[in-house]
């Protein structure tokens, strides 16, 4: 029967490495991990530096602009000042110098939220089953409705918002038509109202919805959706309790992309409201225009910028708490 020998180190015998051999490797090591990491730093850099320039520097340049006093003929007086924060509130008596809280300001950010929530509420009602559509095509067809969902993109907003408002107008495409057919016997009144800005808008935002939610769904297992309706779920049960809740990252995505830039829409509201409906995008270019006050218009466009931000934070911070609690 044959047996294993097995070296037995003699006494005195070392075992382990050298110390030199380890710190060696460890040098070496240490020495790749270094060059890694500037690689790493070399390849992020365009990266970095993109953003730096056309995002952090003109953020830093709006945030001084709103500290300065607004010079007479435009521009800014290089004197620290938070007179902009508090015109915002607040109106100064030319003669009495005296602050009465003065409105405007709110009911115009107040009037942007609403549309920009109606916008974002209306694009879910309509893109959701759009997107499923899409998503229950067969794979050959998906392509073509997705081309067709883009087609918008191909030509300018400015262009589509012009497009509507000659549809929308008194002697536009819809009133001639409605009087042809003797549904009315005067042209109704659309354009420049507040109807024919969350129009625009839907009209401007709708693939922002349905692209993140056709996305979601594609990927949805409808194998679920069937084992639903083979436990006698009704429709709505299906729906509610199914499919909204796996495609709910699309609906996030979709709800964000479109409230977002909706909330600070300057052509739609221009052209479709004829400056009779100002919303937040058109009062900060008033100011940085013919208000020819600078400090006003980046205190605007800050405020704006944190209340967004703050909105995200608690709406991501809620859906999270529902997710981690089932």
């Amino acid at each position: 029967m044959a047996t294993t020998e097995f070296a037995v180190p003699a006494s005195g015998q070392d075992t382990n490495p050298p110390a030199a051999s380890l710190s060696a490797a460890q040098a070496a090591a240490a020495m790749h991990e270094h060059r890694a990491q500037i690689r790493r730093w070399w390849l992020t850099a365009p990266a970095l530096l993109t953003i730096s320039i056309f995002g952090i520097l003109p953020l830093i340049i709006i945030i001084i602009y709103s500290f300065l006093k607004a010079a007479p003929y435009g521009g800014v007086v290089w004197s620290p000042s938070v007179e902009a924060y508090v015109s915002f509130l607040f109106q100064q008596d030319i003669f009495s110098d005296e602050l009465t809280f003065s409105p405007d300001f709110l009911e115009i950010y107040l009037r942007s939220f609403v549309f920009a929530v109606g916008t974002t509420v209306i694009c879910l009602l309509l893109g959701f089953p759009t997107a499923y559509f899409m998503a229950t095509r067969p794979p050959r067809q998906r392509n073509w409705w997705v081309l067709l969902i883009t087609i918008p993109f191909w030509s300018n907003l400015l262009v589509r918002t012009l497009a509507i408002m000659f549809i929308i107008r008194d002697e536009g495409l819809l009133n001639n038509l409605l009087i042809w057919l003797k549904v009315i016997d005067h042209p109704l009144t659309i354009l420049y109202t507040n109807f024919a800005i969350v129009l625009g808008l839907f009209y401007s935002f709708l693939p922002f919805m349905v692209l993140p939610l056709y996305a979601s769904l594609e990927k949805l297992d409808f194998r679920l959706v069937e084992a639903g309706y083979d436990l006698y779920a009704s429709r709505p049960k299906v729906l509610f309790r199914i499919i909204i809740p796996l495609s709910r990252p699309g609906i996030i995505a979709g709800c964000l992309l479109v409230f977002i830039p909706a909330l600070g829409a300057y052509v739609t509201p221009l052209i479709l409201g004829g400056g009779r409906h100002l919303m937040i995008g058109d009062l900060i270019a008033q100011q940085f225009g013919s208000g020819r006050n600078w400090p006003l218009g980046a205190a605007q466009a800050l405020i704006l910028m944190s209340a967004v931000l703050v909105a995200l934070f608690f709406y991501v911070r809620v859906t999270t708490g529902k997710v981690k609690h089932g």
